[in-house]
């Protein structure tokens, strides 16, 4: 069997490597096998003509980059973390096939097999209550950091989910980082500067946030509390009586993925209120919430499909460990940058960035003028078309905005990179990334439902 189809095959591991030398091992085999195997190829189209070599050259650096990208995955815990987060912002320095296959580690990874994750709900919960459980061995769902179970409390039936943290990922962080920022440093990927260096503490700070299950249990109820009359919006219950430091245990709640057929042959009506609701979700979290899910990954949404004729579908929410505070200065200029961008205010906008370290206050007009621009771009779905121009073509009869058609985030990328913004700031400041991240997640996210809604409108509860 080829690696190619093995890749295709659902995987269960039996282990993680968690020892810090065993995983230090584990990425510098991977990383030299690659680059052997790469480099052998590379010497075998020497021969070849120009635009062949090329060609050649960029399906053997994507074969490779995807092999390495896989036995990241199967480490799983913060190396998986990191890649994602670099494929995030690849764009502005890795080669578009490298960036392709970090951006695979946001799919599912392979499962631990039950033998591993059973023992870490006996001690975290004693025989006494996992009796009170009937738990299924297969997950649900897997992800770098923990696997999902769904069990049945057994003297009502209620179904609940167990989310488990892998043994030692918790541990493992540390020298996670400190592998990664290695690698880095010898290839020369990244500058290695005071912003790169603050970027990854912020990633620390992210990953012990994730694997820090009490917190997340907090944040759920209270993002809970916080959405519970919001009709159109399901947060999960907790159980703090299943939860440990390794365990989150919320209700199970039925649904489909966002991109699910079945979403996607539902009315053009009704998909745009899903789209409505989760893009005032995202924008209530900016406003008005002061905290936000920063992980626009689709399996932390579902959609539970109204059957009873009323069409009154729901979006559910069921992942809190990628939750970000903010503090009140970021907030504030924040605020003031998406406000800036929504009436036009090219001031506004300067003010905001300065304030917030985006751009120094010695940068030109020019650039200044460049970064509005963008930033006018990227607010146009939520524009008045009556005030500002937005592309006739995107527009419906009724001024709905054309979702589908907008190819809004790739023309975001290119606006930026033509006004050459990123060399100015190549490793973006961290509040930026995160909400960058949040946002072109919700963008994609009405992008795949076809939206075609009025933007205007649900901006503008927001800023009167």
């Amino acid at each position: 069997m080829t690696f190619e189809e093995s890749k295709l095959k659902p995987e269960t591991l039996k282990r993680v490597k968690t020892g810090g030398i065993e995983r230090r091992f584990s990425m510098a085999k991977a990383g030299l096998i690659a680059g052997l195997r790469f480099a052998a190829q590379s010497t075998g189209h020497l021969f070849l003509p120009k635009e062949q070599r090329a060609a050649k050259q960029k399906e053997s650096l994507s074969k490779e980059a995807i092999y390495l990208v896989h036995e990241l995955g199967k480490l799983k815990g913060s190396v998986v973390k990191i890649g994602q987060m670099m494929a995030l912002w690849g764009e502005h320095y890795l080669p578009p096939e490298v960036t392709a296959a970090l951006h695979s580690l946001e799919d599912q990874t392979a499962a631990l097999d039950w033998s591993v994750m059973y023992p870490v709900l006996l001690r975290e919960l004693g025989k006494e209550k996992l009796n009170e459980l009937e738990i299924d061995s297969v997950p649900i769902g897997t992800g770098s950091l923990g696997q999902v179970h769904v069990a049945t409390r057994k003297k009502d039936r209620k179904k609940i989910c167990l989310k488990i943290q892998y043994p030692g990922v918790a541990d493992a962080i540390d020298t996670d980082l400190d592998s990664v920022a290695t690698i880095l440093r010898m290839t020369r990927l990244v500058p290695f500067n005071e912003d790169f260096h603050g970027w990854l503490e912020e990633v620390r700070t992210m990953l012990k946030r994730e694997t820090n299950y009490p917190l997340e249990l907090e944040t759920t109820r209270r993002f809970r509390e916080h959405l519970s009359r919001n009709e159109r919006l399901i947060v999960p219950e907790v159980f703090p009586e299943y939860s440990s430091t390794q365990i989150v245990a919320t209700s199970f709640e039925e649904g489909v993925s966002v991109d699910d057929t079945a979403v996607l042959a539902l009315s053009q009506e009704r998909r745009n209120r899903i789209a409505e609701a989760s893009i005032q979700l995202c924008w209530q979290e900016v406003f008005e919430l002061g905290e936000m899910q920063t992980d626009p990954n689709f399996g932390n949404f579902l959609v539970k499909i109204d059957h009873s004729g009323q069409n009154q579908d729901r979006l559910v929410l069921i992942d809190f460990g990628a939750v970000k505070q903010f503090d009140a200065h970021t907030l504030k200029y924040g605020i003031e940058l998406a406000k800036g961008s929504f009436y036009h205010d090219s001031a506004s906008i300067k003010n905001a960035v300065i304030e917030l370290s985006f751009l120094p206050a010695s940068a030109s007009d020019k650039l200044f003028e460049a970064f509005s621009e963008v930033c006018f771009l990227a607010i146009e779905p939520f524009t008045n078309p009556q005030e500002h121009s937005v592309p006739e073509e995107l527009l419906t009869d009724a001024k709905e905005y054309k979702w589908a058609e907008s190819q809004l985030t790739t023309r975001i990328i290119k606006k930026a990179a033509s006004a050459a913004l990123s060399r100015h700031f190549k490793i973006p400041p961290k509040e930026f990334m995160f909400l960058s991240r949040k946002i072109m997640g919700a963008y994609t996210l009405l992008s795949v439902l076809k939206a075609e809604i009025c933007g205007f409108k649900v901006m503008q509860r927001f800023l009167t």
